[in-house]
């Protein structure tokens, strides 16, 4: 899913597997106020390190899947 015009961006997978239904993001990112929201990397690719390698600074990346108390103690900008 591509919104560019909310900057919403995510992979889902949908469908069924053994009988189930199966509905849940891989991949999800926002960009809010300048800065990327990783609200969900279920991948084994290094996403926030390729961000970083691509001159994105700590300071405007925000580890979304981490609680706001957390936050503070992730190295990455808190909201």
């Amino acid at each position: 899913m591509i919104d560019t015009e909310r900057d919403h961006y995510q992979i889902l997978t949908i469908g069924w597997e053994d009988g189930k239904r199966v509905y849940y993001p891989i991949f999800h990112l926002d960009i809010r106020n300048d800065k990327i929201w990783v609200q969900e990397d279920a991948t084994d690719y290094d996403l926030v390190g390729e961000l970083e390698r691509h001159g994105i600074a700590k300071s405007d990346i925000v580890l979304a899947f981490h609680a706001p108390y957390k936050r503070p103690y992730t190295g990455y900008a808190v909201a």
